[in-house]
């Protein structure tokens, strides 16, 4: 097993992810009017890749008739394309606006978003139906407020171990009884 998937190693050094300071209010506004007029363009890129992802799908179906690996790569390209349709870190979102330096919206935040990741990962296989996500990424913009430390305790609490982070981008982790279900893999095969 690899050491980067023991919590234990991982998980010895986080008490510095402490929260953010608070964001001066002005800066905040700023960021807001910024986002607000960068959103037009943002969705206009956001057709153009939606629209360009449509034609490498149909380029994969295209060329995996012909070939597997060109048809892979084609797919694995649509789904870069669509990875990175997100809006950038400097823009500032009406709840950020609202609840900058309320601890308490950012701990409820950060408990519903691991109890969702923690529900997908821990619901019931269904059979020919693709594998429960084993690993999740925790955006920065999530848990600025409370800390990654925070972040790390609620998960681990409910079953996920850390992987390695950069805490100033996101915080990621993998969830445990994928681990086991892996051993059990192996011994019994």
């Amino acid at each position: 097993m690899y050491e980067y998937k023991d919590s234990q190693f991982v998980q010895a050094d986080t008490e510095h992810w402490v929260a953010a300071p608070v964001r001066p209010r002005g800066l905040l506004v700023l960021g807001f009017v910024g986002m607000i007029a960068y959103i037009p363009v943002w969705c206009a890129l956001a057709v153009v890749k939606v629209a360009g992802f449509i034609v490498c799908l149909l380029l994969a179906d295209i060329v995996g008739s012909v070939s597997d690996s060109g048809g892979r790569k084609l797919v694995a390209l649509s789904d870069r394309m669509l990875g990175r349709l997100r809006l950038p870190g400097w823009c500032v979102t009406w709840p950020e606006l609202r609840h900058e330096g309320d601890t308490a919206y950012h701990r409820a935040r950060v408990d519903k978003v691991v109890g969702r990741w923690t529900a997908r990962a821990s619901a019931p296989r269904k059979p020919n139906k693709r594998l429960w996500p084993v690993e999740c990424e925790i955006p920065w913009r999530v848990y600025h407020g409370v800390g990654g430390h925070y972040v790390v305790e609620t998960a681990t609490a409910q079953g996920w171990e850390l992987r390695p982070s950069e805490p100033r981008v996101s915080i990621r982790l993998w969830w445990s009884a994928a681990t086991q279900s892996e051993a059990g893999k192996d011994t019994v095969g």
